[in-house]
């Protein structure tokens, strides 16, 4: 099952976890440079989209898992990729960076 998490109830689903929280930020560098969210009390992982099926030996399998990009969609097709490689528990960030900095940080740049 992948969660909906919108950025302003994050921190809610952080705390049900039971195992450490990783975040894969699943966008371009060049979008991870022009806006990120600061790692505070979960793991970031820069992985694009296009990458993720050569790179899943970088993903740990003993943590909860939540997929970032800039709206939501990237992120979605990330975590159900994953789900379906038997990750879990699994998340997709609703709404992406975009959501982020209007919900909970208004300096991440919007774009």
């Amino acid at each position: 099952m992948i969660h909906q998490v919108t950025p302003a109830h994050f921190r809610d689903w952080m705390a049900q976890q039971t195992a450490p929280v990783v975040v894969i930020d699943v966008r371009e560098a060049w979008e991870l440079q022009t806006a990120s969210v600061k790692a505070e009390g979960f793991t970031l992982l820069h992985i694009p989209l296009h990458t993720l099926p050569a790179r899943l030996a970088d993903v740990p399998k003993d943590a909860s898992i939540a997929c970032l990009c800039h709206h939501g969609g990237r992120s979605q097709q990330a975590a159900h990729f994953l789900s379906e490689q038997g990750f879990a528990p699994m998340a997709n960030i609703a709404g992406g960076i975009h959501a982020w900095s209007a919900q909970c940080d208004p300096s991440i740049p919007v774009y």
